[in-house]
C-alpha cells in the first residue's frame, strides 16, 4: 500500500480504496483478517485516525467487520459487493460519457459496438 500525499484524493479515501482493491484481487480474502489500523499506520507513516476514518467508510459498505478483541476481517460477499459497486461507477464514469460524447459525433450503437469490437481485438481479447 502506498499513499500519495500531493493527491487531490484525500489520505482517508487512498487508504479505503487499496484496501477495498486488495479484497477484490484476493489480497484479503473473505473471512481473513486485514492488517490493523497501527500495522496500516506506521506502514504508511499517517496517523492511525486516518486510517480508522478509511476503514470506517468500508465498515459502513459491509465490506470489512471488526471481531472484538480480534481486529478487523473481510465480509462474506464483500467482493460481490466491490464487483457491483465498481460496475456502477464504470457506467457513471465511463459509458455514460461515451453515450453523451457519441451522439453529439452522430454516432450509432452500431458505430459504437464496432469500435468496442475493434478495441477488444486490438487488445487481444476473447469474446
Amino acid at each position: 500500500m502506498n499513499i500519495s500525499q500531493s493527491a487531490e484524493k484525500p489520505i482517508f479515501i487512498q487508504i479505503a480504496e487499496q484496501l477495498e482493491d486488495n479484497i477484490f484481487t484476493g489480497v484479503f480474502p473473505e473471512e481473513t483478517q486485514i492488517p490493523s489500523m497501527n500495522e496500516i499506520s506506521a506502514l504508511l507513516g499517517v496517523n492511525p485516525h486516518t486510517v480508522l476514518k478509511g476503514m470506517n467508510l468500508l465498515t459502513d459498505e459491509k465490506i470489512i467487520y471488526k471481531k472484538r478483541g480480534l481486529g478487523m476481517y473481510v465480509s462474506t460477499g464483500a467482493v460481490e459487493k466491490i464487483r457491483r459497486k465498481r460496475q456502477s461507477r464504470f457506467y457513471e464514469q465511463y459509458i455514460a460519457a461515451l453515450i453523451e460524447e457519441a451522439t453529439k459525433l452522430k454516432m450509432t450503437k452500431e458505430d459504437i459496438i464496432e469500435l468496442l469490437e475493434r478495441g477488444y481485438k486490438n487488445e487481444g481479447h476473447r469474446d
